[in-house]
């Protein structure tokens, strides 16, 4: 009762008030923290749609309030909680990427536009069904518009309104597929006509799109060709000629599915003018019938301007070894008549022969193509565990006449696709990929040793 009592005394009164005041304070206080999260959280949109200056300079403002008071500087004192407090930020990153995007247009416009300076004049060596497949988007790449009987060269151009890498194609097989080249815009010759092929129709790339099996064969019909043309071209003594460019004789790309093969077929037998580039698109009309994005286009720079590049990318003299033995500077390299030159010189010969690759690398760019530089060794290596075993398992399963049945898994579905993608190719093309890869050997001896071991271990699962 004393206690009540003394409660009851005007000075009491007076304690009652300030408790109840600071109760009051600290009830308004904390919805006021809790309506600033939801309004600042819940409803986000309000505070970003503020002008930057105005909310950031708020923020700012708060937390230095805080600070100065001993508390945390997060302006919700909850920084674990919400760590991505950054307001503005997403506004800067917005600004910065049109800028970037904006720069890539104007890039791109540039990039465009040098290309349609020089177009390529692309040969076809071998019209079969890849020949055709690529001799159609190179054309869908240039400015030819059909064929015309009135024209010199058998083709119409029209104003470049597609990216005008390709100036003109022209084909050249065994057999006579001037009908298709026409509808086509290819301007077709017979293999007889390999000489005016070469000599005059004054290509800058050839592709050779022959099968393995007769690769070596075709490459020794143009060889001696490409000679006389390199004769034609700096007149008598032509190899004594220190002026020689490579750009001279065209550029000879392969698109074989071995790579080592072509590689060392085409430094043996063509002339060391002649800058080589080995490619292999992986995929064809039948895997990349609607679109070449996203596939992937496998090459190395094996030549250029007479230095040939080593398997890691190194330059390499003649003989073999690393230019790194006869130089100091690691940006120099031995040519193949042993001079020390500066990977960095501004020749004229090593300039036009990488402008003239990197244009024919760009049509397979512009097609949206994964680009994946790979010496030519390691692509067989990885070939033989993936592309040839693919054919392999797709050929013996072709041979136990599997069909499809009532009941088929979505598992067994793909085994029957895999079938009929697999002997859809030729078994020429089938045994290139065993004879001319060295690591196919392998791959098979490792695929009868995994079958023997899951038969045994079947067998031993008898006694369970």
């Amino acid at each position: 009762l004393s206690y009540h009592k003394t409660w009851m005394q005007p000075h009491s009164w007076n304690n009652m008030i300030v408790l109840s005041s600071l109760a009051l304070f600290c009830l308004i206080t904390t919805s006021v923290v809790h309506a600033a999260r939801f309004l600042t959280i819940g409803s986000g949109a309000f505070i970003s749609g503020l002008p930057r200056r105005i909310h950031v300079k708020t923020i700012a403002m708060t937390a230095n309030k805080m600070s100065t008071k001993g508390e945390s500087s997060s302006v919700y004192g909850d920084e674990e909680k919400y760590p991505n407090s950054n307001y503005g930020e997403l506004e800067r990153l917005k600004q910065e990427e049109r800028r970037l995007a904006s720069l890539l247009a104007s890039i791109r416009q540039e990039k465009l536009s040098v290309l349609r300076s020089r177009p390529l004049s692309i040969g076809v060596v071998g019209f079969g069904r890849f020949g055709q497949f690529i001799a159609k988007k190179f054309v869908e790449h240039s400015n030819i518009v059909g064929p015309t009987p009135d024209s010199n060269s058998g083709l119409e151009t029209k104003p470049n309104t597609g990216v005008g890498v390709v100036g003109k194609v022209v084909a050249i097989s065994r057999t006579d597929y001037s009908d298709v080249a026409s509808r086509m815009g290819v301007k077709f010759l017979p293999y007889g006509d390999m000489e005016r092929f070469i000599c005059e129709e004054d290509l800058d790339v050839i592709v050779l799109a022959v099968s393995i099996l007769s690769f070596e064969e075709t490459v020794k019909e143009l060889a001696p060709i490409l000679t006389k043309r390199l004769g034609q071209s700096t007149g008598s003594g032509a190899k004594d000629n220190a002026t020689i460019s490579s750009s001279t004789l065209p550029l000879i790309v392969d698109v074989l599915s071995v790579k080592e093969h072509p590689r060392s077929v085409l430094l043996q037998l063509l002339p060391e003018e002649c800058d080589i580039l080995c490619t292999h698109p992986m995929f064809g009309p039948d895997s990349a019938r609607d679109s070449w994005r996203g596939q992937t286009f496998v090459y190395e720079r094996t030549r250029i301007d007479k230095v040939l590049l080593g398997e890691s990318g190194e330059k390499i003299n003649k003989s073999g070894r690393l230019a790194a033995e006869k130089t100091d500077k690691e940006s120099s390299f031995v040519d193949s008549q042993g001079t020390i030159r500066d990977v960095h010189e501004n020749s004229n010969a090593h300039v036009e022969g990488m402008d003239r690759m990197e244009r024919f690398l760009s049509i397979w760019e512009e097609e949206g193509c994964q680009m994946t530089p790979l010496s030519c060794k390691d692509h067989d290596t990885y070939a033989a565990d993936s592309q040839f075993i693919t054919h392999l398992m797709g050929r013996i399963l072709g041979q136990q006449g599997l069909q499809p049945t009532p009941i088929d898994t979505r598992g067994f579905q793909s085994v029957l696709k895999l079938i009929e993608n697999t002997n859809a190719d030729s078994f020429d093309l089938f045994y290139g990929l065993y004879k001319f890869n060295r690591n196919s050997g392998d791959t098979i001896e490792r695929l009868r040793d995994a079958l023997d071991t899951i038969t045994r271990s079947l067998e031993e699962h008898k006694s369970y």
